[in-house]
């Protein structure tokens, strides 16, 4: 098998507006978003560390790095999911979100996981 099918992760992002904890008046915008990983390799691997860029709709980035997905690290078998929720505060009403997952193979591979753009709005905000 080519070494790309081996070493393959799906993210699939689902983004919620949280309109009680923010206030637009204050430029404070809040939203939670639930991830899907998904290893479609075929080789076992944990999520070691994450790393996101987060950018708001006048193009502040802020880069937020640490271990893990709430606080877990989980390893995922060829075909297994794991499911997060998480949250995001920006000072716009639209911003995106990428970055990747650090993942480790079980054969003692590293390899990056992209996590490719998402967009966060305020309902009724892009059609």
């Amino acid at each position: 098998m080519a070494e790309s099918k081996r070493y393959q992760i799906s993210v699939q992002p689902r983004v919620t507006f949280i309109e009680d904890q923010s206030d637009p008046a204050k430029n404070h915008f809040v939203f939670a978003y639930t991830i899907t990983v998904t290893n479609t390799g075929s080789v076992a691997a944990r999520l070691v560390s994450r790393h996101w860029i987060i950018t708001d709709g006048d193009n502040r980035v802020q880069e937020v790095k640490g271990p893990g997905v709430v606080g877990q690290q989980p390893v995922l078998k060829p075909g297994e999911s794991f499911e997060y929720t998480s949250g995001a505060s920006i000072p716009t009403a639209v911003g995106t979100m990428r970055g990747s997952y650090q993942m480790m193979a079980e054969d003692g591979t590293a390899f990056d996981a992209p996590i490719p753009p998402f967009t966060l709005s305020i309902p009724r905000t892009l059609h």
